[in-house]
């Protein structure tokens, strides 16, 4: 037996669909849709890995950013599948499957919220925290990975503001906590 979504996500569905479905139709550009992907394959965790491993030689504490941002990371993901899969709200592409169209491989059914936002938002707090002078490739980067989201098809736009809000919210733990 499937697990039943909360009522609250049948009428943001409602709200949300015909704007993910026009967002996802800019995705017919074949330069877009690859741009998109692109950003969604390094939101995998590619990029954050390489954010992580390279703290020691982008500043002087950076074993212990290693670190931090290491544990900041794990205490994320175990949070964000406790909710994923409690919620089980489904994937936009799932829901109106006439309307909207998916674009890149999901790794479940399942769209709230969005781990590649959190991620993002998350990193980028650390980052502008810790090594502010890298925002200016962080920050677009981040951009990119939350619009493709719902630019593939993959999310509804509260799934993004939902995973950017978790994503801020443990970034500011991780500074209260460790620095």
């Amino acid at each position: 037996m499937r697990p039943r979504p909360l009522v609250v996500f049948d009428r943001l569905d409602l709200l949300e669909w015909q704007f993910c479905q026009r967002v996802s139709r800019l995705s017919l550009y074949r330069p877009w849709r690859l741009t998109l992907q692109a950003a969604s394959r390094l939101g995998d965790w590619p990029v954050w890995v390489l954010l992580i491993l390279a703290q020691p030689w982008l500043q002087p504490d950076g074993a212990w950013r290693m670190l931090q941002y290491t544990l900041i990371a794990i205490i994320a993901i175990a949070i964000y599948r406790l909710v994923k899969t409690r919620l089980c709200r489904e994937r936009p592409y799932i829901t109106y499957r006439n309307g909207i169209q998916c674009n890149a491989p999901a790794r479940d059914r399942y769209s709230f919220p969005s781990g590649h936002t959190m991620h993002a938002v998350m990193f980028s707090v650390l980052v502008a925290a810790h090594t502010p002078w890298l925002l200016p490739v962080v920050i677009p980067l981040a951009m990119l990975i939350a619009i493709s989201r719902v630019g593939l098809g993959l999310h509804y736009t509260s799934d993004v503001i939902a995973g950017g809000a978790m994503g801020y919210g443990f970034a500011l733990l991780s500074l209260y906590l460790m620095g």
